[in-house]
């Protein structure tokens, strides 16, 4: 899968389509999915260029893979389903074909608000 500047994602970071924003700093934006799957449902992705999470950690520096990593925990906080102020939560990223990924632009699903269970459907 190859990364297309056409995304739906990349059209959220250039502003061309709106989203409910919970978190953006230099190197995540973070929104509410559109077709939430638990009762809280957010996305959180990288603001470069990156098809996948392969992609990415070939090919960003090391403060956006930092930058990642924490934007996840921040937006988990700020959602109250952190381990620090919450019960938990699940995080999931689909990587290419096999994986389920639809759209060519890396991005994490934040799952809680709720007992999860095994697997998202």
């Amino acid at each position: 899968m190859k990364y297309d500047d056409n995304n739906i994602f990349a059209k959220i970071l250039r502003g061309e389509i709106p989203c409910k924003k919970i978190y953006e700093d230099k190197y995540v934006l973070s929104f509410h999915d559109v077709n939430p799957q638990k009762k809280v449902h957010a996305l959180v992705i990288p603001k470069g260029k990156y098809a996948n999470l392969d992609d990415f950690n070939q090919n960003a520096s090391d403060e956006e893979i930092v930058g990642l990593i924490k934007g996840i925990t921040t937006v988990a906080k700020k959602l109250n389903i952190s381990v620090e102020n919450g019960d938990g939560y699940r995080t999931l990223a689909n990587i290419a074909e096999n994986g389920g990924q639809e759209v060519p632009h890396l991005h994490f699903h934040l799952f809680g608000g709720e007992k999860i269970g095994k697997m998202v459907s």
